[in-house]
């Protein structure tokens, strides 16, 4: 029987799943402060999206580090009332607002932000598409900055390649990621590889107590535990080949 891919189960359960996570994906507030190191001209007058944003850990992370103001957008409304209500509680709902909108149609003016922020969601649809057409909406001299799915090795072993490939289709090595934001008309600026703490202390440890929450919930649902049995696998392909894969920040600035 051939594996599931993430793409294949319900939206709502994985959102469901997910929204009570403090993270949505690998990644840590460290990470999203040095790669925040690297964007020039931050002012209180600069604007940032935040796409796919989830419920906000890096929203949040960017805010407390920058008087920027922020708008964060992503597809599902309750990680969107859970971001606002953190805002809220933090105040900074001055400078903070989630909103609901897909990342491939935008609702934004041309040219609007400074800096385009998106962690663990260009994937969604695809980098090279994301990179193009997240660009109309970034001034002149802007930034663009993501985290996405890479290679380490030019060859790896046949089971992790399938897996990744089942899910991101378009998944490369750093070389390649690189030359794609030089194509889509960035000025690559830095990038640097998650650390794998990102992956164990801050995703997969985070989602233990939730599976057994979810699955007692969800009892007898087979979706619900296929759902959770794809999320174990995950965390064990991790273990077993992380010197082949992992996410990647890329910073670039735009130049065309």
């Amino acid at each position: 029987m051939e594996e599931m891919t993430i793409h294949e189960f319900e939206f709502a359960l994985i959102n469901e799943f997910f929204t009570e996570l403090e993270r949505q994906g690998p990644g840590g507030p460290e990470e999203t402060i040095r790669a925040l190191s690297f964007v020039g001209n931050l002012s209180n007058k600069t604007k940032i999206a935040d796409l796919g944003c989830g419920t906000g850990a890096q929203t949040m992370v960017l805010a407390q580090n920058t008087e920027a103001t922020i708008t964060a957008l992503d597809l599902y409304a309750g990680s969107i009332d859970k971001l606002n209500a953190t805002a809220e509680k933090l105040g900074l709902q001055n400078r903070v607002k989630g909103i609901v909108g897909s990342m491939d149609d935008l609702p934004f003016r041309h040219e609007e932000f400074d800096l385009i922020w998106s962690e663990g969601a260009i994937a969604n649809i695809g980098f090279e598409k994301g990179l193009q057409h997240w660009k109309g909406f970034l001034k002149k001299d802007g930034y663009v900055a993501v985290t996405y799915e890479s290679w380490f090795t030019d060859e790896r072993p046949a089971e992790i390649e399938k897996w990744w490939l089942d899910a991101v289709p378009e998944m490369s090595t750093i070389a390649h990621n690189i030359s794609i934001m030089q194509k889509t008309g960035y000025i690559p600026v830095a990038a640097f590889t998650l650390p794998e703490h990102c992956w164990t202390d801050n995703y997969f440890a985070l989602q233990r107590a939730r599976q057994e929450e979810f699955l007692k919930t969800h009892a007898g649902n087979k979706t619900a535990e296929d759902l959770i049995a794809f999320m174990r696998r995950e965390a064990d392909l991790y273990s077993k080949y992380k010197q082949y894969y992992g996410y990647v920040f890329y910073i670039g600035k735009r130049y065309q």
